[in-house]
This record gives C-alpha cells, sequence and structure tokens, in this order.
C-alpha cells in the first residue's frame, strides 16, 4: 500500500512529530511524507520518503504567508508549490491520501489541498481514500458556527475517515467541535500518538551522563518559539535547589528558539557543570526516561512523552488558546503532572515545586497512548 502523507507546520514542531509516529508506525507500507514548512533535522523510518513543497509559514496572526527562502515571491511559491503537489501525487498514484489537520485547521493552505483533494474524489490518481488526522482538542473560533459549517463543507463530501489523535475517556471531540453530530463519515479515535522511551534507552543514557545515581531534571519549550522564560525561571530555580538537592538539569531551547535567546540561556548556565543547555535532541525520549522531573511547556509532544516514560511533570501552558491548559488540566487529575502558572516562575517557588516534584511518583493513569499503532490498523482497513 502506498500512502501520501500531508503535514504543514507553521507554529511548533508538534504537528510534525505526530505525522512521523504514524508513518513510522505503516510501515512496511511506503510513506511519501509531503512537508511545506522550515526544514528541520530528523531520521526518516526506512519506510519513508520525505518530499519538501517550496518552504512557507505564517505570521503571528496566521493570516499572511512567509515564503521560507529568502526574497521569494509569495503568488510564485503559492503556483510552484501546487505544481509540484499535482506532480507528486499523479506519480506515486497512493491508496491514502492522509492529512494533518485540514479542514479543521490549515485554512489558507487550501489552495493546494483542495485541488489535490477534489481531485482525489473525482479518481484523478486512481483508487484512492482520503483520511483526515486530527489531534483532540481544536483552539476556540471567534466564529464558530461559520467554522464549523466551513469544517462539514469540505470535510463529508472530500474525506473518507476522521481520525482523531486522543483518548475519548479524557476529551472527547464534541467538547470543542459541537458539530461533530453532523459529521457523516467514520469518526475513528486512534488514543494519543506518542513514542515512547525505547526499552534501556534510559538506563544507558543515564550511565553516559554519568548521573550514578544523581536525579536528571529535564526542561523543555517545544518547538522553542514561545516557553524561553519558563526556561530561564527552570535554570534560575535549579541553581537555588542544588544547594540543598543535588541534581543535573538538562535544558532543551527548541530548534526555533532565536539566537539571542539560546545564548542567553548558556550564559545563564555558564560555571554550573550540573546544567547543559542544548537547542534540540533527537533522543528527548530517552532523557525523559532517564529524568526524574520534567519541567516544560504543556504541548500535546511533550504531554505524552511524559506520559510514556512515566515521569513526573511540571507544564506550563500556553494559553493564547484552551488547547494545552484544558488537556494539561484533565491529565493533572490522574496524579501524573502538576499544571503551572506564570505566578509560579519566580526562582524560590519554582525551586520549591522542582523539589517536590524530585519525589513525585507516577502511578498509572490509564490513558491510552496507542495513537500511532492504531492510526497504522485503522489506516490499513479503510
Amino acid at each position: 500500500m502506498r500512502i501520501v502523507q500531508y503535514c504543514q507546520h507553521v507554529l511548533g514542531v508538534g504537528h510534525f512529530h505526530r505525522s512521523l509516529e504514524i508513518a513510522k508506525a505503516l510501515a512496511p507500507h511506503e510513506v511519501v511524507l509531503v512537508t511545506g514548512g522550515a526544514e528541520l533535522s530528523f531520521n526518516l523510518p526506512s519506510n519513508v520518503r520525505q518530499v519538501q513543497l517550496p518552504g512557507l509559514m505564517m505570521d503571528a496572526d496566521f493570516s499572511k504567508f512567509i515564503p521560507v527562502e529568502d526574497h521569494a515571491d509569495v503568488d510564485e511559491v503559492l503556483v510552484r508549490r501546487l505544481a509540484m503537489f499535482r506532480e507528486l501525487m499523479a506519480e506515486v498514484r497512493p491508496d491514502i491520501f492522509l492529512v494533518e489537520l485540514f479542514p479543521f485547521g490549515r485554512k489558507k493552505f487550501g489552495f493546494e489541498l483542495l485541488p489535490i483533494l477534489e481531485s482525489v474524489k473525482a479518481g484523478d490518481y486512481g483508487p484512492c481514500k482520503s483520511v483526515c488526522s486530527l489531534r483532540d482538542i481544536l483552539v476556540e473560533k471567534t466564529d464558530q458556527a461559520k467554522f464549523e459549517n466551513r469544517v462539514l463543507s469540505q470535510l463529508n463530501p472530500l474525506f473518507d475517515s476522521l481520525l482523531v489523535h486522543g483518548d475519548p475517556e479524557l476529551i472527547r471531540l464534541e467538547e470543542t467541535f459541537p458539530a461533530t453530530k453532523d459529521i457523516t463519515i467514520p469518526v475513528h479515535y486512534t488514543g494519543y500518538v506518542t513514542p515512547g522511551p525505547t526499552p534501556g534507552a534510559g538506563a544507558a543514557l543515564g550511565e553516559e551522563l554519568r548521573l550514578s545515581g544523581m536525579p536528571l531534571v529535564v526542561a523543555s519549550a517545544g518547538g522553542g518559539n514561545v516557553g524561553q522564560e519558563l526556561l530561564r525561571a527552570i535554570v534560575k530555580a535549579s541553581l537555588l535547589l542544588a544547594e540543598t538537592t543535588p541534581h543535573r538539569l538538562a535544558a532543551f531551547t527548541g530548534p526555533y528558539a532565536s539566537d539571542s535567546d539560546f545564548l542567553s540561556l548558556a550564559e545563564l548556565a555558564l560555571g554550573h557543570p550540573g546544567i547543559s543547555v542544548q537547542r534540540f535532541t533527537n533522543r528527548f525520549p530517552a532523557y525523559l526516561d532517564a529524568a526524574t522531573l520534567s519541567v516544560s511547556m504543556a504541548g500535546y509532544n511533550t504531554t505524552m512523552n511524559l506520559l510514556a516514560a512515566g515521569t513526573y511533570g511540571l507544564v506550563l501552558p500556553f494559553d493564547q488558546n484552551r488547547e494545552q491548559r484544558m488537556r494539561a488540566e484533565r491529565i493533572e487529575k490522574t496524579g501524573a503532572l502538576k499544571v503551572l502558572e506564570e505566578n509560579d516562575l519566580s526562582p524560590a517557588l519554582l525551586s520549591r515545586l522542582m523539589g517536590e516534584g524530585l519525589t513525585r511518583q507516577v502511578g498509572p493513569h490509564g490513558i491510552n497512548l496507542d495513537g500511532a499503532r492504531e492510526s497504522a490498523r485503522i489506516i490499513c482497513n479503510i
């Protein structure tokens, strides 16, 4: 079976890594991963081939395209992307066209997705089913009714199935998309998508880092576009905590952190050998497996990585919309993490919370984390 999987990231990298986990789970089937944001450094599974469209990001209001190529003309990039996309679909003639988020999000990318979806429905690329891959929670809209009508007008006629990457025992789609009852295609809950640590990876990393039983705290900010104030607060709190509780701190700024933010954090940690500052690691699940505590932003991927590793976490929601807080507060009730507030970030208070977190054990939370494998199973049976 051949799958063309579309994923366009514009701010963080969570959407991309979730898509990559699903692609990996689809092995041995052939996956062509179509990406269109800023290029990222990652390891491709053996069954996956990446096709990078001319890069597009968006402004802070998600209203205007910003070409990744210097001095590129936006309209020319749009034409070039769609031509490449059409050529790829005609070449691959996939059995499944898997689309991340659209039509629930990425509305501006309808310029290329709607023509492709319409061609799939018309049979221009042979027998092919279109499947929407959707996160558990949708962000709030200023005109919810208009949003729901647009989504339904595209989802129902152009797609064959909807995969919701969440656990309905924790959060149901209708809580943030009341028009779920009007979806006419099959809706499948897959469980949450997360890689989970490789058995023994945490212990091996602990030996590599020469922890020798010393607790490791992992600090992270997802993609790094936001969360740098949190990281600075963590480093300052770590320095206070070290006076009474020896530990190591590994801080990851995220690949999109600015040079100035990265250098500022590195300077703050300078002269403290127990603190390391890096932009990114491909071994993040292993770091969480080795850690006693994680302090981070509350994004989907990081939160699910925490649950998979069984590591206690302090998480700060990004409150521009409801998504991170809603999920984190539900999970907090299981005892697997604590939700931080902005006023918790003073060094003295955060140091105390980190010290308490180092003593916490995570019990069974009952949340379904088998989303990648279940997504692959559903896709193969559509």
